[in-house]
């Protein structure tokens, strides 16, 4: 089969599938910054580097499932900006491409959870239908794969949440935790409905919940089971009765947690972070027929050709037999990766990804 004689939707069907396409689908999230570089390096101005690199397309639906208190800056520099989101998080972000500081968070115990439970009902306005309706059919026609995007679980709480408040009320108040995690996806899936009512389908649901960090997760096996395996139960059961598959997102290294996603059908996971300690080759051995792989490629090495092309050509081959795979990095695309690095990157992982 000749390369890219396959849409995206009909790559990712396949490897959702377990099948072979005409190559494996390639994705990835540059930072802001990275693509500021390429535009520097070449990348022309008004050209997506999606189109530029001939890469794959994916798109997502969703709606604002959150409180919506009333946001605003509260300070901007040359560096930096602090400003109070819908969440009633004050959260400091630097102008260049950094990690957010959590500055404060407005709920902090079931009380001020419950004043954000109140003004989190689903309602059309939460949803951008202009939006949608510009856009969805060029989707389709062009076979985008299409996902349906829910907010909830713990990486969704602790980001209105403090990260050390959930993690001690996960032990101390875990009623409430279950309360959050549950009425969140309550509210996404509710939206992803309304969404659905109207005709725009979903071909998945990806959501993230970033459960771990190097080399283990950070709670133990029997909470997961407790409090946050029932909720992801429910988002999996949600899709596959709507013939959709279900998509998992988590950093870190969430090894012992694999098995339980596997048994609760999971589709597929990513983004297989090797740098947290995550095996991508022992789980396409163990978990691979049942299991679709999205990521594994060590993003600390993009940057170094050498390095990364060995890595590739290490673990592209194995990782895509019988289909189940996605190429991407393990996290996303840091500014210290060129244009010409990724571009390198790119027509390799075509080269490596093909099926004959």
């Amino acid at each position: 089969m000749a390369p890219d004689a396959m849409t995206s939707r009909e790559r990712f069907q396949r490897m959702f599938d377990h099948r072979e396409a005409d190559r494996i689908p390639i994705i990835d999230g540059p930072w802001a910054d990275t693509v500021a570089r390429w535009r520097r390096e070449g990348l022309p101005e008004g050209v997506d580097w999606v189109d530029y690199f001939g890469v794959d397309r994916v798109v997502g639906i969703g709606g604002d499932a959150g409180p919506r208190w009333p946001g605003r800056r509260l300070e901007e520099t040359d560096e930096y900006v602090i400003d109070l989101t819908s969440w009633g998080v004050t959260l400091k972000n630097l102008k260049s491409t950094s990690v957010p500081q959590y500055l404060d968070f407005r709920i902090k115990d079931p009380d001020t959870w419950r004043e954000a439970r109140e003004r989190m009902v689903p309602s059309r306005d939460r949803v951008n239908w202009e939006h949608l309706k510009v856009n969805y059919q060029t989707w389709r026609q062009k076979g985008y794969w299409v996902q349906g995007h829910p907010w909830f679980g713990f990486d969704a709480t602790h980001s209105f949440v403090a990260m050390e408040r959930l993690l001690e009320a996960m032990i101390e108040q875990p009623e409430w935790c279950a309360e959050m995690f549950n009425h969140c996806l309550d509210v996404s899936l509710a939206l992803l409905d309304m969404i659905g009512d109207e005709g725009y389908t979903f071909d998945s649901i990806f959501w993230c919940d970033d459960m771990g960090y190097k080399n283990t997760q950070f709670f133990s096996l029997g909470m997961y089971r407790d409090l946050l395996r029932p909720v992801q139960q429910r988002a999996i059961e949600w899709a596959h009765a709507k013939g959709i598959r279900a998509h998992l997102h988590s950093c870190g290294n969430i090894e012992r947690f694999v098995p339980e996603l596997v048994d609760m059908g999971l589709d597929a996971l990513n983004p297989l972070e090797v740098k947290a300690g995550m095996n991508p080759l022992a789980l396409k051995k163990t978990y691979g027929d049942r299991l679709l792989l999205h990521g594994g490629i060590n993003a600390v090495l993009w940057d170094k050709p050498d390095e990364i092309e060995a890595e590739m050509r290490k673990l592209v081959p194995a990782i895509k037999e019988h289909g189940g795979y996605i190429f991407s990095s393990d996290h996303s695309v840091p500014s210290s990766v060129s244009l010409e690095d990724f571009r390198r990157i790119v027509n390799l992982a075509k080269e490596l990804g093909r099926y004959d």
